[in-house]
């Protein structure tokens, strides 16, 4: 029994050291994948602000379309931008090597990073970048700190930067924490309308890391129901079969 236990915390660890990164709270991003509009604008908010750095290799655009109710006409008007085949996977021109030579890191393929990470902490980090003039392209993070990305959403949502407040550490010395964020200039966007495409955006990530996720669920309550009929069959048959078994 206790090699069970310390196996199973062994196997718990790389999850409670994910959920535990960064300590910076985590806003609720509260997707809905049954919600087509949303998922349109985020494919929109994608294919135009993340897909000329970041690949997703794993989508091709004629399945996207068709799981966010679009005609291959209109993906092929509003959606694609590296590529002329409706078939193709949405790759990016720009190389790993160009990547890591502009960025410190070849920027990854953003496929399945919904998984990865996680919505919330998707969704925090893209409202969460403030400015720091140390940094190369003069903003940082608070989810993800000395991030090599820069703020591509600027224009949308302005600039902001952070607000600290000194606290007290363990060992008595004193230390900056991040409290929250004050708005330096103006974006396109207000506050709310901001929030709102980023849940978009997100929605649309979380869509791309199990395209079937709806189909998923929708099965599994019939496999239920299947396994709760059978499962009064079977009881049935097995008190008919050692009925007369003493």
């Amino acid at each position: 029994m206790r090699k069970l236990i310390v196996a199973f915390v062994f196997a718990a660890l790389p999850g409670l050291s994910l959920a535990a990164g960064g300590g910076f709270h985590l806003d609720k991003a509260n997707v809905d994948l049954s919600d087509t509009a949303s998922l349109q604008r985020g494919a929109q908010l994608f294919t135009n602000y993340c897909l000329s750095c970041h690949s997703a290799q794993y989508m091709r655009y004629n399945r996207m379309g068709r799981d966010l109710g679009l005609t291959d006409e209109q993906v092929q008007q509003n959606l694609m931008f590296t590529t002329e085949k409706i078939g193709d996977t949405m790759k990016v021109a720009m190389s790993a090597a160009d990547g890591k030579a502009w960025f410190g890191a070849p920027p990854p393929d953003l496929s399945v990073i919904a998984r990865a990470r996680g919505a919330d902490y998707l969704y925090t980090y893209m409202r969460s970048f403030y400015t720091d003039e140390k940094r190369p392209f003069g903003v940082n993070n608070a989810v993800f700190a000395d991030v090599g990305m820069p703020h591509v959403l600027w224009e949308l949502q302005g600039m902001q930067k952070a607000v600290f407040k000194t606290e007290k550490a363990s060992d008595g010395s004193d230390t900056q924490v991040l409290t929250g964020f004050e708005q330096v200039s103006p974006g396109a966007m207000s506050a709310a309308e901001y929030d709102e495409a980023m849940r978009d955006l997100v929605n649309f990530m979380v869509y791309m890391g199990e395209p079937a996720q709806l189909q998923r669920q929708r099965m599994g309550w019939w496999v239920l129901g299947f396994l709760a009929v059978f499962f009064v069959v079977a009881y049935l048959l097995k008190k008919e079969y050692w009925r007369d078994v003493h």
